[in-house]
């Protein structure tokens, strides 16, 4: 666990001056963090998510994470030595049984609900069950985050790893909204699959109202017509 909480906060003032240069980061968060192991949990817009949702909490957290980028150069060595968590289709139970043991060592643990790449047309994907199996098995608090950027402004850009094709979606520069929502607890049987599914919606949906609320901070000319259509 030392090595790994080394190279986080030898790797953090690297992000940190990253995203003071090129994004124009603004936090929002709702109350503070409970203490103990926490699962945040955010929407997926970007590749690059994972850190800097890093660089907006600044908490030291063990992240989920498609394990084709532990296989790319610098970056891939970098993810094994910081402790991140690989995660492979057939192969998420491995992945969630290893956050676990980090929760219940009281260790942070970031999930991306969707699974992949939020669609590159905007929107959300499904949520995947992997979140709420966690946070029903740990009881940890689950700390919804939603997040807006300019799509205009991401860089696809296509990648063979092993044999397999990916497409990586880039954010380098410009705004980019972060809101970190109120704790949201949750507890019962895990085999219970339609509880676990519920469970699963039930946290994407603060998502969606948190990333809802990060864009209307960016556009509040959208967010003043979409109140006054509401209003009839």
């Amino acid at each position: 666990m030392i090595p790994e909480k080394l190279l986080y906060w030898a790797s953090h003032p690297v992000v940190r001056t990253f995203v003071g240069l090129a994004l124009r980061m603004e936090v929002k968060r709702h109350q503070p963090f409970p203490g103990g192991g926490k699962i945040f949990a955010a929407n997926h817009p970007s590749t690059a998510d994972p850190f800097f949702v890093a660089a907006a909490i600044r908490e030291h957290s063990f992240i989920l994470i498609n394990h084709l980028l532990f296989q790319v150069p610098l970056l891939g060595p970098y993810l094994r030595f910081s402790g991140h968590i690989p995660v492979k289709a057939g192969e998420g139970p491995n992945a969630i049984e290893i956050a676990l043991k980090h929760l219940a060592a009281g260790h942070n643990i970031m999930i991306f609900p969707e699974g992949d790449l939020s669609p590159a047309e905007g929107g959300f994907h499904k949520p995947r069950t992997g979140v709420a199996r966690l946070a029903m098995a740990s009881g940890a608090p689950v700390i919804p985050i939603g997040i807006h950027l300019q799509r205009e402004r991401l860089h696809f850009i296509r990648s063979t790893i092993r044999g397999e094709v990916t497409y990586g979606r880039w954010y380098l520069s410009g705004p980019y909204e972060v809101t970190l929502g109120s704790p949201l607890y949750f507890e019962g049987d895990v085999e219970d699959r339609p509880l676990v599914r519920s469970v699963a919606e039930a946290i994407m949906h603060h998502i969606i109202a948190l990333a809802h609320e990060s864009e209307n901070r960016l556009n509040p000319l959208q967010a003043y017509f979409d109140l006054a259509q509401q209003a009839g």
